[in-house]
């Protein structure tokens, strides 16, 4: 892994979790041209429905986060939040056909195992009573394990949880304490030994490096950690400071964050001793061990990535998302709802459904997302296939995408990249850069510097 490459390609890029990116979504969408959106889904594929469910709600916010959330709330506003999502859930199923099946079923946040699990339940059951899941349907929730008990374990998995991310972010407390996170209620390493035990698969971790105190050393000493838990899958995702966006960002400048050499060489360092290890380096920030669903999806080239991260083709479905802030991905629209829970609250309780920002797509946008995404996630792309997915020539996806061998020359030079014939191949160094790569196959990207992170 040469620094100098990372150096000379790390500047701001779309992260390509979804095409066109979310800042080409436009306000002003109604819930009637959702409902639309909706029924033409049910005529798309993938057929397989994937539900998404935003727990808005954290016990304290930590100074680098990103996502849409706010400081937990009374019970009563948690009821009323809890009555929306069950609210939209029915009468999203209106216009859903039901003879589709639950391949996925995702809850992110804020905290989701912060509020009580008795809402959990009530929201689960919201979906098990409306749709028939597939017998191996992936079921999962990214969890704080500073509110985590084993009696919680058990009460997820009584719920039809198979799965769960633990937000670990850093072994050390006192890192912890600069960015305003509490630290594990329990060892990280028994939580993963009670799920194991409990049937869970594809435990994550979550790491992240370039946070106020953290040096490569010390990361390394939170890999190692990581690995003596072992867990079926691991991501160390790189801090992205963008107080632009989220001012509290800002906070963490009194303590100085690490430059880019220090986090190319955690980057650098984390990944040496994972894939020692055994894990096997899934697109750009994902481990996972040799037998996991996606090591084996990656060799297949069968990966799949969505807002939630990535899947198999299998188990990835087109995505309906409930509660504020949440996205649609069908395959023919993005639809987010009003980012703010309390309007997302009196929204859905007058007409059931919220939505603000959408983005409908042209086909030569599901194209490009379609040449993205084999990309991003299989280092492969073969025109030939992607033309007969879409019912029309190599040829035709190259002009869609504007594609051109000069535009790779400088990744083929620095032997990242091929060009076999009518295929694209990213050689295992390359995905470190893959999202640079990515962006070479947008035709409609304008780099502006405030927009995006940096892509390492």
């Amino acid at each position: 892994m040469n620094l100098e490459i990372f150096k000379k390609y790390n500047k701001p890029g779309p992260r390509y979790t979804s095409y066109p990116p979310a800042t080409f979504f436009q306000g002003g969408f109604t819930a009637d041209a959702y409902i639309v959106q909706i029924e033409r889904s049910n005529q798309d594929e993938p057929q397989n429905l994937s539900f998404y469910v935003h727990i808005p709600f954290c016990p304290r916010l930590c100074h680098f986060c990103g996502c849409n959330t706010g400081v937990s709330q009374k019970e009563e506003v948690i009821r009323r939040y809890v009555d929306a999502i069950i609210k939209e859930i029915k009468t999203v199923s209106q216009y859903i056909d039901p003879s589709r099946k639950v391949s996925q079923i995702h809850w992110g946040g804020g905290t989701p195992n912060s509020i009580d699990l008795s809402y959990v339940e009530e929201i689960m059951a919201a979906f098990s009573e409306r749709y028939e899941f597939l017998d191996d349907a992936e079921v999962a929730m990214e969890c704080h394990p500073a509110y985590l008990d084993f009696a919680d374990i058990d009460k997820l998995a009584n719920a039809g949880f198979n799965r769960i991310s633990l937000g670990v972010q850093d072994f050390d407390s006192k890192i912890l304490k600069l960015v305003n996170r509490a630290p594990s209620k329990h060892p990280i390493d028994e939580l993963v030994r009670y799920m194991h035990e409990k049937g869970f698969r594809g435990i994550n971790l979550d790491l992240i490096y370039g946070l106020p105190g953290q040096t490569p050393e010390s990361f390394v000493k939170n890999v190692e950690q990581a690995i003596e838990v072992s867990p079926d899958r691991l991501a160390t995702f790189s801090y992205a400071h963008v107080p632009w966006v989220k001012a509290a960002q800002k906070i963490l400048e009194k303590h100085g964050l690490p430059g880019p050499d220090e986090k190319l060489r955690m980057f650098q360092n984390g990944h040496n001793l994972l894939t020692e290890a055994g894990y096997v380096a899934i697109g750009m920030d994902h481990y996972a061990k040799a037998d996991d669903d996606l090591s084996i999806a990656l060799k297949n080239k069968t990966l799949h990535r969505n807002f939630q991260g990535y899947a198999t083709r299998k188990t990835t479905g087109q995505v309906y998302g409930f509660g504020s802030s949440s996205i649609s991905q069908l395959w023919g629209s993005y639809v987010q709802n009003i980012k703010t829970y309390p309007e997302y609250i009196e929204v859905i309780e007058k007409q059931g459904l919220a939505p603000d920002k959408a983005y409908i797509l042209k086909q030569d946008e599901q194209i490009t997302r379609e040449v993205i995404t084999e990309i991003m996630c299989n280092g492969e792309m073969d025109f030939e296939n992607v033309g007969s997915r879409f019912k029309t020539s190599a040829d035709q996806i190259k002009e869609v995408v504007k594609f051109s061998a000069e535009k790779l020359q400088e990744f083929i030079d620095d032997n990242l990249v091929a060009i076999k014939g009518n295929k694209v191949e990213v050689f295992r160094e390359g995905f470190f850069i893959v999202r640079n790569i990515a962006m070479t196959f947008d035709p409609l990207l304008k780099e502006t510097e405030g927009m995006y992170s940096k892509t390492i």
